[in-house]
């Protein structure tokens, strides 16, 4: 069975202190993990205010659903990022398969 993981890499222009960071990084969490229904959550924790680490995973039957899936929570993230004052600058996908 296929469990599909994505690494988000953000930058936080406007975080000024590390509540900012955590505001902004809550918030794109928050909305991924009910839109998506995905398990996310900061990994690689810094105490760089304007950089976060984001890990996303689910699992599925179909490796071609995940591929899908994670492609939409990419675009997502992308966007909600955009819309609270972050930049996704890079991303990974990869499976791990039993």
């Amino acid at each position: 069975m296929p469990i599909a993981y994505l690494t988000l890499e953000l930058r936080i222009e406007g975080a000024h202190s590390l509540k900012d960071k955590r505001q902004v990084v809550r918030s794109i969490k928050d909305r991924l993990r009910n839109s998506f229904n995905i398990s996310i959550a900061e990994i690689q924790v810094t105490d760089l205010w304007q950089r976060a680490t984001l890990g996303a995973v689910s699992i599925s039957d179909s490796r071609d659903y995940l591929a899908g899936l994670m492609q939409n929570v990419e675009r997502a993230a992308v966007r909600l990022a955009n819309n609270v004052g972050a930049e996704v600058v890079d991303s990974f996908m990869d499976y791990l398969e039993e």
